[in-house]
């Protein structure tokens, strides 16, 4: 007969958690209202080609999302994109083209875009790491027309922006958290959008198999050992 210890141990499964990548899942604050107003002001753009750049984790994919919705607009990764595909990735008249980089960047295929936009008029909206001034771009009319489109800069959410996110992830997840665990993370973790997801993610499966509510105590025990406090 089987004793105690030798029970199969039960697993928690969590269901799949899909981000929702609407306009009203996006919390605004001072480090993107630039960049949310100018996706709420199209199609009243200044350039009909803009790019949003920021760290990875700042919201830009989230807005561009939210931009593509409105617009009908094609959703093209920059290292995908090439020279043939262009006339069909702006068939709807807006594109958006995710994580220009001149690392992972066709160079022709890009510049095609931008001259085939302009000539039918089409909107553009970039993501990117950092502003095109500090590419290395070889074909010296693309690097012109990049660096004349004009950038709104996305910076990391401040410390009330990121609770907020945290507060929202958890929600997302319907997972009970009080202040104590809330301030705890954001202050151990790295302020982005992806750490806290991925920190929420990894709390609410810890929770779920230990069978422990999310506390201060549960965070500290998951996180002591694997992230290092975030300098003030």
């Amino acid at each position: 007969m089987a004793g105690p210890t030798d029970r199969p141990r039960q697993l928690a499964f969590a269901l799949p958690h899909r981000e929702s990548l609407t306009r009203d899942n996006f919390l605004e604050g001072p480090s993107n209202e630039l960049a949310l107003a100018l996706v709420d002001s199209w199609p009243d753009w200044p350039n009909r080609t803009m790019l949003l750049a920021g760290p990875e984790g700042t919201g830009k994919s989230h807005l561009a999302a939210i931009w593509a919705e409105r617009s009908g607009a094609r959703v093209v990764a920059a290292g995908t994109l090439s020279e043939a595909a262009v006339p069909a990735t702006l068939s709807t008249g807006a594109v958006v083209v995710e994580d220009l980089a001149p690392e992972a960047m066709d160079e022709r295929a890009m510049f095609h875009l931008m001259n085939m936009a302009r000539e039918h008029g089409a909107f553009v909206l970039l993501t990117a790491r950092a502003a095109p001034a500090t590419f290395a771009v070889g074909l010296r009319d693309l690097n012109s027309r990049l660096r004349a489109v004009p950038v709104i800069a996305i910076t990391p959410p401040d410390d009330q922006l990121f609770r907020a996110l945290i507060v929202k992830f958890c929600t997302d997840r319907q997972m009970t958290v009080d202040e104590t665990v809330v301030g705890y993370l954001a202050t151990r973790i790295e302020r982005s959008v992806g750490a806290a997801l991925e920190t929420v993610a990894l709390l609410d499966a810890e929770s779920l198999r230990l069978r422990r509510p999310v506390t201060r105590a549960l965070a500290a025990e998951i996180l002591r050992d694997d992230i290092a406090p975030r300098p003030e």
